[in-house]
C-alpha cells in the first residue's frame, strides 16, 4: 500500500509541470495535485539565467511561475516509477499512489570531455546557482571565453559584454546560430557580434584547458591559445530519461520519451512534456522533440487538459525566442528540419527583418528579427502545409 495517494502526480520542477498545475486549476479541477521536483527552488523560467538575471537586472522571484493549487515539493525527486501499480517512490522514501502522471524531468547539460575540464573557473549553466557562480566568478575577470555556437553561449556572451567583460566565443560553426538559421543569416548575426566587440574563433573546438588549480587558457584543436579567467560551456543538453528508462517507458529515436500525438507515453495514465517529450507531430509529419521554455509550457497545458478528458492532438507550432542583451531580439516558429529556399523580408543588416524557410514550396519555419515578420501568418502557413510562392511571401 502507498503511504499516500493523489489524483495527479507531476514529476519535474520545470515550466511544463508548472503549466500543467496552473491549467488544472484554471479548468476547475478540484482533485489532489502533487508536484515533486528535485530542484532546489520552485518552478521558474530559465531564459533569464543567461540574460537579465545573469546581468543582475532581475531577481529569483521575478522568474518564478504560478503552480495553481498544487502541492509543491522541492528537493524531492521521484526515484522510482511503477507504472503498473501506479506508484512513485520519492527521494524521502515515501511511496505515492497516483491516478494520472506527467513525466517532465527536463534535460541535463552535456559535459565537455577534455583535459583540464575539472579546473576551477569552468561553468555550465542550467540553474540559478550556476548563474550566481558565473556572475561572482567574472566580477574581476579580464577575459571570458564562451564555448558553443547556439543560444546558451551566445546569450551569455552578449550579457557579459553588456556588463563590460571582454568575451571570446569558440564554436564549431562558421557563425553564431548557424545550425538553426543557415549560413546567410548567421553571417549577418556575426556582423552584429563583431560590432559589439565580441571576438569569435569559428570552425574550431576546444582541445584542452590549461592552468594550475584554476583555468588560465583554452587551447583549441587548431592550436589557438586564448587566455581566460573564466569559461562558460554551452555545448548542449541531453534529455533526462533515467527515470523513464527504469520505469520501462518506450524511448524515441532522439533519446526522448516516445509519445503519441496526444503526448501519451507507452504506459497507461502517463504523459510526458518538455525536453523529454518526443511526440508524433501532426503539424510536421514526423517525430519531434523540442528544448525550449515556451514549448514546454504549451505541452504542460495540453497534458493538463488531456488528463481531464480532452482528446485533441497536440497541434501547436513550436515557438522560440532569444534576446541578446538589448541589441538582438529574435523569434522563430518551426522548426524547419531542412529547407531548400530562403525568402527575405527586409535586409539582413536592417534593425528589423524576416526570413521564410521553405521546402518544396511550403513554409517550414520563419524567423523574425526585431519584429520584422508576421509570425501568426507564419504559424498558419506551417500548420496548413499549403504551397506558397516566394513572391507572395515577399
Amino acid at each position: 500500500m502507498p503511504d499516500r495517494s493523489v489524483d495527479i502526480l507531476l514529476i519535474g520542477g520545470g515550466v511544463a509541470s508548472a503549466a500543467a498545475a496552473r491549467t488544472l486549476a484554471d479548468e476547475g479541477f478540484d482533485g489532489t495535485v502533487l508536484l515533486a521536483a528535485r530542484e532546489l527552488d520552485p518552478p521558474y523560467e530559465r531564459p533569464p539565467l543567461t540574460k537579465e538575471y545573469l546581468r543582475g537586472e532581475s531577481s529569483k522571484e521575478d522568474a518564478f511561475v504560478e503552480t495553481g493549487a498544487a502541492e509543491v515539493l522541492t528537493r524531492t525527486g521521484v526515484m522510482k516509477l511503477d507504472t503498473e501499480a501506479r506508484e512513485a517512490t520519492l527521494a524521502t522514501k515515501q511511496v505515492v499512489g497516483y491516478d494520472r502522471a506527467l513525466v517532465a524531468t527536463g534535460s541535463m547539460v552535456r559535459r565537455l570531455d577534455a583535459d583540464g575540464a575539472g579546473l576551477e573557473g569552468l561553468h555550465y549553466l542550467r540553474a540559478f546557482g550556476n548563474s550566481d557562480a558565473i556572475r561572482r566568478d567574472v566580477a574581476d575577470a579580464e577575459q571570458v571565453v564562451c564555448v558553443g555556437g547556439s543560444y546558451i553561449a551566445c546569450e551569455v556572451a552578449a550579457s557579459l559584454t553588456a556588463i563590460g567583460k571582454r568575451v571570446t566565443l569558440v564554436m564549431q560553426e562558421d557563425a553564431p546560430l548557424e545550425r538553426s538559421f543557415g549560413p546567410q543569416v548567421a553571417a549577418a548575426f556575426r556582423r552584429r557580434f563583431d560590432a559589439r566587440g565580441i571576438a569569435m574563433l569559428t570552425g574550431d573546438e576546444v582541445d584542452h584547458f590549461e592552468g594550475a588549480e584554476r583555468v588560465e587558457r583554452v587551447v583549441t584543436k587548431a592550436g589557438h591559445e586564448i587566455a581566460a579567467q573564466a569559461i562558460i560551456l554551452g555545448v548542449g543538453v541531453t534529455p533526462d530519461v533515467m527515470l523513464a528508462r527504469a520505469a520501462g517507458l518506450e524511448l524515441g529515436v532522439s533519446g526522448g520519451i516516445a509519445c503519441d500525438a496526444q503526448l501519451r507515453t507507452s504506459a497507461p495514465g502517463v504523459w510526458a512534456a518538455g525536453d523529454v517529450c518526443e511526440y508524433d507531430s501532426l503539424v510536421h509529419g514526423r517525430r519531434l522533440r523540442i528544448e525550449h521554455t515556451e514549448h514546454a509550457a504549451a505541452q504542460g497545458e495540453h497534458v493538463a487538459r488531456a488528463m481531464l478528458g480532452n482528446e485533441d492532438p497536440y497541434a501547436v507550432v513550436p515557438y522560440f525566442f532569444s534576446d541578446l542583451a538589448d541589441w538582438l531580439s529574435l523569434e522563430y516558429v518551426g522548426p524547419a528540419a531542412a529547407w531548400d529556399e530562403e525568402v527575405l523580408s527586409g535586409g539582413l543588416d536592417d534593425d528589423a527583418f524576416g526570413v521564410w524557410y521553405l521546402q518544396d514550396g511550403r513554409v517550414r519555419g520563419a524567423l523574425s528579427v526585431g519584429g520584422g515578420l508576421d509570425l501568426d501568418r507564419a504559424r498558419g502557413l506551417i500548420a496548413s502545409g499549403e504551397p506558397v510562392g516566394a513572391q507572395a511571401l515577399r
